[in-house]
């Protein structure tokens, strides 16, 4: 399996059974507990969109894993401009060590902790990347779960012979870097109830222009390249 898309497009499987496996089927029954019948349903989507969105009506759980984030992550100036990239080296997750294996195991670990901050009503409409989120997301990386997830997601890739690297990468200064970038990326900037979602109009050497998408339509802004990420 030499086609990156195809190659990519199977990572995203792994991670979604991983995510089923060793995340979703400890924590199924207390979050059953919450709301029973509650059901996870992970996917590969064919965009960079990765999210975590619940149906009421099915009460379902959905995470959806973009086929680009995956192909993006493969290489460390893609990475850079991700909201995992930044987790990691802050926060200090899997040693600070930024490598495709960590960034996609994190990812999984991000999502699901979405799914967990919902369960427990705790993600508020302008407060999603919260302190309740952040709490949970430590946890599951001070427990050994999110260790877990690393380890099954690394053995299953070479099971079925999939290239997934685990050296690390230095990613560039996001400053000096501002090509990757570009006009209409959805992003996202700030935190807790000052976190903002926008759309790029405009991109210039070291901020770019952001419009507001959501309840901050019509409002504009001029955003420092180093604050933003995108949407995981």
């Amino acid at each position: 399996m030499s086609d990156p898309e195809l190659q990519a497009r199977k990572l995203g499987e792994l991670m979604c059974a991983v995510t089923e496996q060793v995340l979703w089927q400890p924590a199924a029954a207390q979050v059953k507990d919450r709301a029973a019948g509650s059901t996870l349903l992970c996917r590969v989507g064919s965009g960079q969109a990765t999210y975590h969105r619940f149906d009421p009506q099915f009460k379902q759980h959905q995470i959806t894993y973009g086929l680009r984030m995956i192909l993006a992550k493969h290489t460390p100036d893609a990475a850079s401009g991700w909201l995992s990239s930044r987790e990691i080296h802050q926060r200090g997750y899997f040693c600070g060590e930024q490598s495709t294996l960590n960034l996609l195991a994190h990812t999984c670990c991000h999502e699901f902790a979405h799914l967990l901050q919902h369960s427990a009503g705790q993600r508020y409409r302008g407060s999603v990347h919260n302190r309740y989120f952040y709490n949970i997301l430590d946890e599951l990386h001070q427990d050994g779960r999110a260790e877990a997830a690393r380890e099954a997601l690394k053995k299953q890739a070479g099971a079925y012979r999939i290239p997934l690297s685990s050296t690390p990468f230095q990613l560039p200064d996001p400053v000096l870097q501002p090509s990757h970038w570009q006009v209409s990326d959805a992003v996202v900037f700030g935190s807790g109830i000052r976190e903002v979602h926008g759309e790029i109009v405009r991109v210039n050497r070291k901020t770019c222009t952001v419009n507001g998408t959501g309840k901050f339509r019509g409002q504009r802004y001029r955003v420092p390249i180093s604050m933003l990420r995108r949407t995981h």
